[in-house]
């Protein structure tokens, strides 16, 4: 059984869970969210490939 995930979903899942945790981090996250999409979306997730 092969699991493969992808780095947005990913990073929406953990972003989700620490808002839950920590609301006032709102901002903040959101933010870095819409950054590292911004990155891959420029750049690729080929670039991002761990070997």
């Amino acid at each position: 059984m092969n699991i493969h995930l992808s780095l947005g979903p990913l990073i929406s899942l953990i972003a989700g869970i620490l808002i839950l945790i920590m609301p006032k981090l709102l901002n903040f996250i959101v933010a870095i969210y819409l950054i590292v999409i911004g990155l891959i979306g420029l750049f690729g997730m080929g670039s991002l490939r761990i070997h």
